[in-house]
């Protein structure tokens, strides 16, 4: 489990269940547990406190800005 921050402003926005090893360069609209001040609209993942973008909309999960959230947290990897 994930906690997704904004960079900028350090707010929590989200929890998120990342499997697998590596980057977190997609966040899967299904496997965001909890929303904190994350604030979405057609095209963009915004932070609810700054206004910073976060992430682009592509459908089914939000393409991640790299250097515009950070996150702590235990990914699941799978066997």
């Amino acid at each position: 489990m994930l906690l997704i921050r904004c960079a900028y402003c350090r707010t929590k926005l989200f929890k998120y269940k990342k499997i697998g090893p590596g980057e977190v360069l997609r966040c899967h609209k299904d496997r965001i547990l909890k929303i904190f001040k994350a604030e979405a609209d057609e095209e963009r993942l915004r932070c609810g406190s700054c206004g910073k973008d976060i992430g682009i909309d592509k459908g089914t999960f939000y393409k991640m800005i790299k250097k515009a959230f950070t996150y702590k947290g235990e990914k699941i990897t799978s066997r």
